[in-house]
């Protein structure tokens, strides 16, 4: 399937950038009191004071110790478009004080984001902890009015996203992830977000036709349960002919075909005794949908028992297939004990195979489902099974490890002056002023450390020792020798500028990058028991003013 372009023109105030993907997403997905704030500002006559905002998150989800960074680009789509309607602007007028002048709501009538800055780390990055994923530059107001939007649209977007990359890491590049989590997602927005961020983070494809539709993501299923046993016998099945893959002939009576090789199976050398008579609505219904899809057969044997039945029945349907020029697809597991199950499914394949002389034939693709997680899948592995693909939807898509990735989105400097937020939790502690963030590599190509530097500082070189700091741990630092030097923050809206920015890439371009970011990344920072913490850091320029602004803010106590 193609994937849809995202059709970015440089034109007019929005650049030509569509609107955000789900119509829910407007000015006023908001909270009441970026508006009671918005007018605050605009009474003291503060609304138009240059400010500049750190989204950033404070720990990694999921005991890991990284994060994928996601939902930028509906950000960016939010702040092209974005403008108040008069039905707007009559609703924020009924739920504010009838105390509020009329001019706050003519000044809310010609906001857009004309004078706002977006900087951000490209999506589908590797990120940590305390480093701005997002700075966003622009009037005090407006800026918090896109505050709740944004991190709305960046919280469950990058834990979604960081979820699926856990998923994939534990189950291996070689093994195929279907997402199939829209049923028990919670709602139709997080069902649509839920498969374009489980794509992003490596999952191959999804069972969301919308989601296939509006992102170009590559779509699968068969059927389920129920259609096994609507089927009471192979009586119901009418139209029996089929014709071959090539054309040239056609099989008449392809039901009884699959009755031929079913008996054959049964007392073949190699498997007679394994299995006496079979479910034969199961049967029927596999019948019924390999005329249905003949070149796509993939059928779900758990219906009533597996290796006494649902293998059996699969494999004279798959073999009929065959002599007509197909190749039956695979079958898929839903219950039981997978990794047992499996490695059974694998040695009949082998052996009809090998007694049959049908060649690939014990290769058939198992895919197995049932609520599967993180733990299932790294118990899977130390047993040992013969799983191609894996189907993950409850605990995928709800997140169900960790609730929330909890970004948080802080005022670092306004009108030139940087400010600091103070808290008896260091780790709310928040890192003051305009930042440059950089990436610096190792000679074996892995990251070592991220550092912050003051806007104005001179940038980390290639080859030059530079003094890493942990921004509230005196004792904590390092020198570092750079191999690589990567700038993290690239600007992706520079408003009504004439400033160059970086295009928004696709969704597959992102999960290329995402894919690639992964891989470089060093692999006790990756494991899912016990990872090595990856190293944020500032320069000891950066370190000594947060200090210093430290102490000027914080009030001294007196002893009486």
């Amino acid at each position: 399937m193609e994937e849809k372009a995202n059709g970015l023109k440089e034109e007019g105030v929005n650049r030509g950038i569509p609107g955000p993907t789900n119509p829910m997403v407007t000015p006023l997905l908001s909270d009441l009191y970026q508006f009671t704030m918005a007018y605050a500002y605009w009474k003291a006559g503060k609304h138009n004071e240059r400010a500049v905002f750190d989204l950033y998150f404070r720990k990694n989800p999921f005991g890991g110790e990284y994060t994928i960074f996601a939902g930028l680009e509906e950000c960016i789509r939010l702040i092209a478009n974005f403008k108040f309607t008069a039905e707007d602007i009559d609703f924020i007028r009924s739920s504010l004080p009838g105390t509020c002048e009329d001019g706050f709501y003519d000044y809310l009538r010609g906001i857009d984001c004309s004078d706002v800055n977006v900087y951000a780390v490209p999506e589908g990055s590797v990120v940590f902890p305390k480093v701005p994923l997002m700075r966003v530059e622009g009037p005090i107001a407006v800026v918090q009015l896109v505050e709740t939007p944004f991190l709305n649209l960046i919280n469950y977007a990058s834990l979604v996203a960081t979820n699926s990359a856990r998923h994939r890491f534990v189950a291996g590049k070689s093994k195929l992830l279907l997402e199939f989590g829209l049923r028990r997602a919670q709602g139709p927005d997080g069902g649509i977000g839920a498969s374009k961020y489980s794509y992003m983070g490596g999952f191959d494809a999804t069972s969301n036709v919308e989601a296939g539709r509006l992102f170009g993501i590559p779509i699968k299923g068969t059927h389920s349960h129920a259609f096994v046993s609507s089927f009471m016998s192979l009586d119901e099945i009418v139209e029996k002919s089929l014709q071959s893959r090539d054309g040239s002939s056609a099989c008449e009576d392809f039901v009884s075909l699959v009755q031929t090789w079913l008996s054959k199976i049964k007392w073949s050398h190699l498997i007679h005794g394994s299995f006496g008579e079979t479910n034969q609505s199961e049967l029927a219904a596999f019948t019924s949908y390999a005329l249905a899809f003949p070149s796509d057969f993939l059928a779900l044997v758990d219906t009533y028992d597996v290796m006494k039945s649902g293998i059996p029945n699969f494999c004279a349907v798959a073999l009929a297939l065959h002599d007509l020029g197909y190749k039956a697809r695979g079958i898929r597991l839903d219950s039981g004990d997978l990794a047992y199950l499996s490695c059974e499914t694998r040695k009949f394949f082998r052996t009809i195979e090998k007694e049959f002389e049908v060649p690939d034939f014990g290769n058939m693709s198992i895919t197995a489902s049932n609520d599967l997680n993180e733990e299932t899948l790294d118990a899977l592995n130390k047993q040992g099974h013969e799983v191609d693909a894996f189907g993950i939807g409850t605990y995928l898509v709800t997140c169900y490890a960790q609730a929330a990735l909890g970004c948080v989105f802080k005022l670092v400097e306004i009108n030139n002056q940087p400010r600091i937020k103070l808290s008896e939790d260091v780790s709310k502690v928040s890192i003051p002023c305009k930042k440059r963030c950089y990436r610096l590599y190792g000679k074996e190509g892995y990251p070592l450390v991220d550092i912050m530097t003051g806007e104005n500082e001179p940038p980390p070189k290639v080859g030059e020792r530079i003094l890493c700091r942990h921004p509230f741990s005196e004792s904590k630092r390092a020198y570092v020798v750079p191999q690589r030097v990567e700038e993290l923050l690239k600007c992706f809206w520079p408003g009504s500028s004439d400033g160059e920015r970086d295009q928004l890439p696709s969704l597959k371009e992102i999960r290329d990058r995402c894919i690639q970011q992964l891989e470089q990344m060093r692999p006790d920072h990756m494991r899912r028991l016990n990872p090595t913490p990856y190293k944020v850091s500032v320069s000891a320029k950066l370190y000594d003013f947060i200090h210093f602004l430290w102490l000027n803010e914080a009030p001294v106590g007196e002893l009486q």
